[in-house]
C-alpha cells in the first residue's frame, strides 16, 4: 500500500515559461528600424553600428538594412545593420 498522500497538484505548479531567447533576425536577413535582431541575457553579441542594446541586453535595428554577424574586438560576436542604401 501507498504510504503518501494522493496529493498530486500541490507537487506541481514549478514550470514557468520559457523566455523565448536568442537570434530573431539572422546575418543577411533584411530588418527594418526597430526590429529586434537578438534577444538575450547577458552580452552574447554585442552591438556594432546601427544597432542599438536595450536595457534587457536586447539588441535592435536603428535603421533599415542588412543584418551582420562578425567577428570584433577579442574575437567577440558584433551585430551590426548595413543601411539599405549602401547595402
Amino acid at each position: 500500500m501507498a504510504h503518501k498522500k494522493g496529493v498530486g497538484s500541490s507537487k506541481n505548479g514549478r514550470e514557468s515559461a520559457s523566455q523565448r531567447l536568442g537570434v530573431k533576425i539572422w546575418g543577411g536577413q533584411k530588418c527594418i528600424a526597430g526590429n529586434i535582431i537578438v534577444r538575450q541575457r547577458g552580452n552574447k553579441h554585442f552591438p556594432g553600428e546601427n544597432v542599438a542594446q536595450g536595457k534587457d541586453d536586447t539588441l535592435y535595428a536603428l535603421v533599415d538594412g542588412t543584418v551582420n554577424f562578425h567577428r570584433g574586438k577579442y574575437d567577440k560576436s558584433v551585430v551590426s545593420v548595413i543601411p539599405a542604401a549602401e547595402a
